[in-house]
């Protein structure tokens, strides 16, 4: 009696446990939306996509090669083919800057999703950060130099571009004394050399008026 009563303790007692921690891990993760949600399972990988014989395996077999059993880095090889070839200009063409911004973004968006988790993860958003200053560089050049590919890009991968602020300085103590010691040397100096640019201004009023009279003179002389 007694080790049935220990048995069927340990039956209530270990998976009310075990489940209660998996549904707090699952649940956490559910609400969280993924950007490859949109990946069918039933896609081959990245490698076995093009294999001739992969039409003639069995189902096992199948479902072993695709997403369904694949990891996250399988996934997000098959995210990026896909946004690279929504932008890439030739079947050839691996190395644009299109190409590589849709190469960052999914890297972003991956970086997102795992900060959503795991939001005192320095060290993957420091590198989250510096993708995005890379894409946003490579975004202004498309946008100055090729308006119509960085409108296409930014439409096809889902950008939402905004201008960079104007340069803006934190007003500090420090940085007015330095501005009033900079503009009192700026006066200074302006002072000492007004004599030196008075006389330089008398000199070519001279020259002026000499060129004037000398043309006035041209002029009036029969030929």
């Amino acid at each position: 009696m007694l080790a049935l009563r220990t048995a069927l303790g340990r039956c209530l007692a270990g998976p009310a446990r075990g489940g209660a921690a998996v549904l707090g891990s699952g649940g956490g993760r559910a609400d969280i939306p993924s950007h490859l949600d949109d990946l069918p399972p039933t896609m081959l990988k990245k490698d076995y996509a093009n294999v001739p014989i992969i039409n003639s395996v069995d189902d096992v077999v199948r479902r072993l090669l695709s997403l369904e059993m694949a990891s996250q880095k399988e996934k997000m090889k098959i995210k990026t083919q896909q946004l690279v070839e929504k932008v890439r200009r030739s079947p050839n063409d691996n190395g644009s800057f299109e190409v590589q911004v849709a190469i960052l973004t999914a890297k972003i968006r991956t970086y997102e999703e795992h900060l959503q988790r795991h939001p005192k993860d320095k060290s993957n958003r420091r590198r989250m950060l510096m993708d995005i200053d890379r894409r946003k560089k490579l975004l202004a050049y498309l946008r100055r130099v090729r308006y119509d590919t960085f409108e296409n890009t930014c439409k096809e991968l889902g950008i939402q571009y905004s201008l960079p602020p104007a340069y803006t300085r934190r007003v500090t103590k420090r940085w007015l004394v330095k501005k009033a010691f900079c503009l009192k040397v700026f006066q200074e100096v302006r002072k000492l050399k007004a004599p030196e640019r008075l006389k330089q201004r008398k000199e070519w009023q001279a020259r002026a008026r000499a060129a004037r009279e000398k043309a006035a003179q041209c002029e009036g002389t029969p030929v």
